[in-house]
């Protein structure tokens, strides 16, 4: 027999074992060439700013190849492993290690290219279908052409040849370097001994669990800095990474072990059939289990994390327009005119509502709760916009003062998080002849100005009696820019496009009038809703798509890995089977403690990893959108089902070999 006769034969006995890696490694060739093509899509490099995209979507390759290299040879040395026997009987047969490195190096050849192949043809296809997702996200109306980027073909077969010899480089070392007597006893051995556990591990076990919770505290303290020295919040952050992955490890390494050790004990020997099946494999590879699990817990709260800030994003678009922008169409003193004439002579119908408006010293210190950061210190002492109370009502109707009393608006859930207030405390207003106390009543989430009037921070609303007596101050009349804002409601959002194209007809980029002799640009103040919530989607679109995409690449990783560990460990373990079936044991009782072995190896990598994600998501969630539990909420839920389908595939794998074991 030929070595090539040899290699097809191989590679048709193992075909039950490659398909999901082959399928595998299609859909990382796909994905990677549709990231490259997209690279060089005029239609995405027009419509999202050219060298912003360009350089968005390197990174995004770049992440995603790191993704393959790790999931590639994870896998590759899980399939060695399977294959040992096969090895060893090849070797003992005559067959020296290099022969057997070239007949596994033709295997993997042959693979790698018909996975690039078909990758490829696949990417190619599915390019324009990510364009089109992307533009969508983007909510651009433009056609996507279908293309084939000569240049990403190239970079994608370099790219892959490189991570082949990486592959073909680790397959001959492990040959080189194992024994004979080794590749025969690879799978017949336990990864650690079942023994008394010690106290030293479970002090382990209880620090695993303290460092994970040490991590969860910082994690919700994360802006809670004493000085303006960003050292101290890159500390922060580096101390939450290395706590919970290390913890993370030696809970998986330790606490679950002895948890195990405790049941063990308990059963006092006398173990079930669900407990031969479950709780004694789980032990016997705590070791690489550890290992293993702490790396795709990890992953699987990377990825989560990403896509629930990405998502928070994207959800919260509308909500930080309105935030920001609190009206259809802001105008500041009597500026914008020619758009309010141009709806007037359409006949589209609004609602305007005006806010007289006072830029005020303010000392607000003491309505902070804690001590405010350093760095922040500024905010305590500064100049804020203040409103009377009959034009908030106009927006936030009921609101109701006694002289005196005022109310602060616009605090928002970035600044909630942030530095924490409170009401029924005073503030001085600083005036030509001394500081006014006023109590603040409450504090109020709304915003009624744009957020470049406020700084992105709080306003004061005052007495109409307060504002009277303001106004006559001749130190703030010289401290105010900007005494009115206007705030132009449609009444019928049906002519919500014919609005917005009247406000890009009548101003340059929402900041620009033409004059009427067109001499000159006027520089006036005006915006529009709905252009700022395009100008959010346009920042985060890319981000949000080459997120969701890379999430996706990580759960087909964490996936796959363990899927690949549990089909390596029921072939293992089908000799065990075969002696259950033979006394009489059958598939439904077996499989009632493979079930449980499998809520272990699924469940607690998963359940650990979204308490991971949760803890790193609500640390920062503020910085990246308003809304934190829908989000939340439906990319988790995504998430376990995705995830969940390798748990079936899992267990229908399990099925099969049980069946086959007599």
């Amino acid at each position: 027999m030929t070595l090539s006769q040899l290699v097809f034969r191989s590679m048709k006995k193992n075909i039950k074992h490659y398909y999901l890696y082959f399928f595998a490694l299609i859909f990382s060739v796909m994905l990677y060439f549709s990231f490259v093509t997209l690279q060089y899509n005029p239609s995405v490099v027009e419509i999202s700013h050219g060298v912003k995209a360009i350089a968005g979507l390197k990174a995004a390759s770049y992440l995603l190849l790191f993704i393959v290299v790790f999931f590639v040879l994870y896998a590759n040395r899980l399939f060695m492993k399977r294959r040992s026997k096969e090895i060893g009987l090849y070797q003992l047969i005559g067959m020296s290690k290099g022969l057997v490195t070239r007949l596994l190096a033709l295997e993997n050849t042959i693979l790698w290219i018909g996975a690039i192949g078909i990758g490829v043809s696949l990417g190619f296809l599915t390019s324009r279908i990510f364009a089109m997702i992307l533009l969508r996200i983007l909510e651009k109306d433009v056609l996507v052409e279908l293309i084939f980027s000569i240049e990403a073909l190239q970079m994608t077969i370099l790219v892959f040849l490189v991570l082949l010899i990486l592959v073909l480089a680790q397959t001959m070392l492990s040959i080189r370097r194992v024994s004979l007597l080794a590749l025969f006893t690879a799978t017949a051995t336990a990864d650690t001994r079942v023994k008394r556990f010690s106290g030293f591990q479970m002090f382990l076990g209880f620090i695993g669990l303290v460092m994970i919770g040490y991590g969860y505290y910082l994690s919700t303290n994360l802006f809670e800095i004493e000085s303006d020295n960003v050292n101290e919040l890159l500390f922060k952050m580096l101390s939450i990474l290395g706590s919970t992955i290390i913890g993370t490890f030696f809970v998986f390494r330790f606490s679950v072990a002895f948890l195990m050790n405790l049941i063990r004990k308990q059963k006092r020997g006398h173990l079930s059939i669900e407990d031969v099946l479950s709780l004694s494999p789980i032990m016997h590879r705590m070791k690489s289990n550890a290992m293993s699990l702490t790396t795709i817990t990890v992953l699987s709260a990377t990825a989560l994390g990403i896509l629930c800030l990405s998502y928070i994003s994207y959800y919260s678009a509308s909500s930080m327009a309105k935030q920001n922008i609190p009206f259809d169409y802001v105008l500041l003193n009597d500026q914008g005119q020619s758009f309010v004439d141009e709806l007037e002579k359409k006949k589209i119908s609004y609602k305007e509502t005006t806010i007289e408006l006072l830029d005020v010293e303010i000392d607000t210190s003491k309505l902070y709760v804690n001590d405010i950061p350093n760095g922040l210190s500024i905010m305590t002492k500064t100049e804020m916009p203040v409103a009377k109370l009959s034009d908030a009502q106009k927006v936030i109707p009921g609101l109701t003062l006694e002289e005196g009393e005022g109310f602060v608006t616009g605090y928002s859930n970035m600044m909630s998080e942030i530095v924490k207030i409170e009401g029924n405390r005073p503030v001085q207003l600083t005036t030509t002849n001394g500081d006014v106390s006023i109590t603040i009543k409450e504090i109020r989430e709304e915003s009624l100005l744009a957020y470049y009037l406020t700084g992105g921070g709080m306003m004061i609303v005052v007495s109409d009696a307060q504002f009277e007596k303001l106004t006559e101050d001749s130190l703030i009349q010289q401290q105010t820019n900007w005494t009115k804002q206007v705030g132009i409601d449609l009444v019928d959002r049906s002519k919500k496009e014919e609005t917005q194209s009247i406000y890009e007809e009548t101003t340059n980029d929402g900041h620009f009038e033409v004059t009427a002799n067109n001499a000159e640009n006027e520089v006036i103040n005006m915006d529009s809703q709905e252009e700022y919530r395009l100008s959010t989607l346009d920042m985060m679109g890319l981000v949000i798509f080459i997120t969701g995409f890379l999430g996706l690449a990580f759960l087909m990783t964490t996936g796959s890995i363990l899927y690949f560990k549990q089909m390596s460990e029921a072939e293992e373990e089908k000799a065990s089977f075969t002696i259950l079936r033979k006394i009489g044991f059958t598939t439904n009782e077996i499989m009632k403690g493979i079930y449980k072995k499998q809520l272990f190896n699924f469940g607690i990598p998963l359940v650990i990893g979204l308490a991971h994600s949760y803890f790193a998501v609500k640390s920062g969630w503020m910085l990246f959108g308003t809304e934190l539990v829908a989000p939340l909420l439906i990319t988790m839920s995504i998430y376990v089902v995705l995830y969940s389908v390798f748990a079936f595939l899992s267990v229908g794998y399990y099925r099969k070999v049980v069946n086959e074991s007599l």
